[in-house]
């Protein structure tokens, strides 16, 4: 059986109808704000320690991508702060 891999943006788009996913996203990008602001840094100074550019720290902090993990992990150690993921059960009614 041949495995179909889906696109990430075709994923996103789906995923961005839900109105959970966009809440949770929102608050993903609201985070990213408050790291580097208890860090007391410049998008310009984030882009600086993760090796990257200003306008990559913006597009993070908009909630216009979709980062990788291994982004978040860059992002986290630039802010001096610390990324958690974690799962957690749904309530019953949304399974």
């Amino acid at each position: 059986m041949k495995r179909k891999f889906i696109p990430a943006d075709e994923s996103f788009a789906r995923w961005k109808k839900d109105p959970r996913f966009v809440a949770a996203y929102n608050a993903l990008a609201a985070s990213l704000i408050k790291a580097r602001s208890e860090a007391d840094m410049t998008q310009e100074q984030v882009a600086q320690a993760m090796g990257t550019t200003q306008a990559v720290v913006a597009r993070l902090e908009s909630g216009k991508v979709l980062p990788s993990t291994r982004t978040l992990e860059r992002f986290a150690k630039a802010t001096r702060s610390r990324l958690r993921i974690t799962f957690e059960p749904q309530p019953k009614a949304a399974r």
